[in-house]
């Protein structure tokens, strides 16, 4: 835009034109460079101003209309308040490097801790998360912007909570909010959390209506609720989706599966997300972004802008890209009346460092175990 209005005020041509003295030769008395007639030059300058015109328009049509989208979409995410105030930077682990992609990154990984839960409470403006956080999960985009990791860390898993002691890491939740769930998942893994995201499940159950439902496959028949999940492919809508991921009675791993669901659903909905349909469907692509945005509330660190430009550097991502994993896993087991998830810490510890490092993508094969199989419970 500054180009453009710089041409129309000081183009060369227009230093030139009209400074001679008729004799076919510049102002400067150097020979040889014919002066412009004056009406080309009338031509010219109208031209010109036409040119600086349209453009200065045209910047305030694009710009005008991002911000009508940012405004929109990024707008209608509440924010979370203060989650990393009250953090020592010289405590935390160091920021990941970029040192797997190489040449082709083309900025710092980042990385969210997902929290979903089954209430809108968690996500009402001024509030701190629900207590009952039903999913906690990692959620790394790599340098490249190509390719993206989620690792969930079951709500039972055994940790020590920093102040408190051990607990369940969802008890983070009711001791400190999602700063100290930040402080705990940090401690525990070593990785640094860049950003904060609250997912609300019943939200996203509105996505999947508004995306005309997803397809989901499961291994073998199993009921919930009001609803039988036959073996196969199953199409389902919002309210069936609520019944989905909220299953673990019936299921061989229990709450293991229930995590494996929510995953499933997500890869599902993210598919669904980047289908054609909704793509060229203008309505049907501002009723999902309405939906997908109503359900999540972010760190009040991310203006609208910067939600924007991580969107836009995103735009390569695709469903085929992303892996699911659930932390590693030694085994189950009572702690005082609780049950419990005991984690793996040694296994653990290679997958958050290669999640450190940006370079979990090109080692999943060393975590098949905890990798999210095609068709899941």
């Amino acid at each position: 835009m500054t180009d453009r209005m710089t041409i129309g005020r000081t183009d060369p041509a227009e230093d030139v034109v009209g400074t001679g003295g008729g004799d076919g030769h510049t102002g400067s008395g150097q020979p040889g460079i014919d002066e412009v007639p004056a009406p080309r030059r009338r031509w010219l300058r109208r031209t010109l101003i036409s040119v600086a015109g349209l453009g200065l328009v045209l910047a305030m049509v694009i710009g005008g209309g991002l911000w009508y989208l940012t405004d929109r979409y990024g707008g209608n995410i509440d924010r979370v308040g203060d989650v990393f105030a009250g953090l020592q930077d010289d405590s935390r682990p160091a920021p990941a490097s970029p040192t797997a992609a190489g040449a082709e990154a083309t900025a710092d990984p980042v990385t969210f801790l997902l929290v979903g839960s089954d209430t809108r409470a968690d996500i009402a403006p001024g509030q701190l998360p629900d207590a009952r956080s039903d999913a906690i999960m990692i959620a790394r985009f790599s340098a490249d912007r190509a390719h993206a990791q989620v690792i969930s860390i079951p709500r039972d898993s055994w940790v020590d909570i920093p102040g408190h002691g051990k607990n369940k890491i969802n008890a983070a939740y009711a001791y400190g909010g999602p700063s100290l769930l930040v402080q705990t998942v940090e401690q525990l893994t070593g990785v640094r959390i860049d950003h904060y995201a609250a997912i609300d499940f019943d939200g996203l159950i509105q996505v999947t209506d508004a995306l005309g439902g997803v397809d989901v496959t499961v291994p073998a028949t199993t009921s919930w609720g009001p609803y039988t999940f036959t073996a196969g492919v199953n199409h389902l809508d919002g309210d069936a989706a609520r019944w989905y991921v909220g299953q673990r009675y019936g299921l061989p791993g229990g709450d293991f599966d229930r995590v494996k669901r929510q995953q499933n659903y997500l890869r599902a909905m993210f598919g669904k997300l980047f289908s054609q349909d909704v793509f060229t469907s203008p309505g049907k692509l501002d009723s999902t972004l309405l939906a997908v945005t109503s359900a999540v509330a972010v760190d009040d660190s991310l203006g609208n802008g910067d939600l924007l430009s991580l969107v836009y550097s995103l735009r390569g991502l695709t469903p085929g890209t992303v892996q699911f994993f659930t932390a590693p896993v030694l085994g189950t087991g009572t702690e005082g009346s609780a049950s419990v998830v005991y984690l793996d810490m040694t296994t653990g510890a290679r997958m958050w460092d290669y999640l450190t490092t940006d370079s979990l993508g090109q080692n999943a094969d060393e975590f098949a175990d905890e990798a999210l199989q095609e068709t899941p419970n």
